[in-house]
């Protein structure tokens, strides 16, 4: 059983205002024995957010976590005006062995929203059953047009990946070495986007060749039962609750899916965590 769980965890913000990483190591922990932490809105030196003293969180999560291997995911890196920088991003911790790892600039179309760069993190790990892809990424909240561009990003980084397994390229020394991969893959993370968008549902579309589709987990396992809530769920104040947190798996995957739930009790985050689960 490999158990993967996905959070935007709002840098540690939980509903009480208050920032504090091992609370969300613990609910983790406490909503299963996982495998894969996908983590999105992970921050470094950025003590202007809400409650957040400018910690690495990258490093202190990482300490939190020793059996696993941290993997940083860095979209936003800038100065701090003292000599330092600022950074914020995803994180993929694994209890399985990391081999390669790519981390995919999604686009970043122009436009007049308050917006910022975005990133795919892709790690493959080493599994009983072989080598898995597992990705993670945080869409743009502000605008279509940006969503849009990035789904097309996901999706091209999904072929090019897939076709280098078809086509594997000459093996070299050094830099040129090959690394275990698959065509297997999930992708997690906060899209900020409903289960009905249109754009949403663009990740999924068939591809023109063998590449494998990213089918929604939990339409896989439920049909079309609703998505449970994954954000605003406890606190209303900037709009209704809704879905925007999602698991997508390979059409390979589908039938190994065990469990999707989306935990609905935890306010370490705005965001709900949601659990996938594979018989490997």
């Amino acid at each position: 059983m490999l158990r993967i769980i996905t959070w935007n965890i709002q840098w540690g913000l939980g509903i009480d205002g208050t920032v504090d990483l091992p609370r969300i190591v613990d609910e983790a922990h406490a909503i299963a024995d996982f495998d894969v932490l996908c983590l999105q809105e992970v921050s470094d030196n950025f003590s202007d957010l809400k409650g957040n003293g400018g910690a690495n969180q990258f490093a202190e999560l990482a300490r939190l976590l020793p059996a696993f291997t941290a993997v940083e995911g860095v979209a936003l890196d800038v100065p701090d005006g003292a000599g330092g920088r600022r950074r914020f991003g995803n994180m993929i911790l694994s209890r399985l062995p990391v081999a390669q790892v790519l981390r995919y600039t999604l686009p970043w179309e122009a436009a007049s929203t308050r917006n910022m760069p975005r990133l795919l993190l892709e790690a493959v790990l080493e599994g009983p059953s072989g080598p898995l892809r597992v990705i993670t990424t945080h869409l743009e909240y502000s605008a279509d047009k940006l969503r849009r561009a990035q789904v097309e990003g996901i999706r091209e980084a999904h072929r090019t990946a897939c076709e280098r397994v078809a086509m594997p390229r000459e093996d070299g020394p050094g830099t040129y070495a090959l690394f275990p991969t698959s065509a297997s893959a999930v992708l997690t993370g906060d899209f900020n986007m409903r289960p009905d968008d249109p754009v949403k549902q663009r990740i999924s579309e068939p591809f023109d060749n063998e590449v494998p589709p990213l089918l929604d987990a939990w339409q896989v396992a439920h049909g079309a039962r609703p998505h449970p809530t994954s954000f605003r769920l406890f606190d209303q104040s900037d709009g209704p609750p809704h879905c925007c947190d999602f698991m997508f798996v390979t059409e390979d995957l589908g039938s190994r899916i065990s469990r999707v739930d989306y935990n609905q009790t935890t306010q370490a985050s705005d965001h709900q965590p949601v659990l996938l689960e594979l018989d490997l």
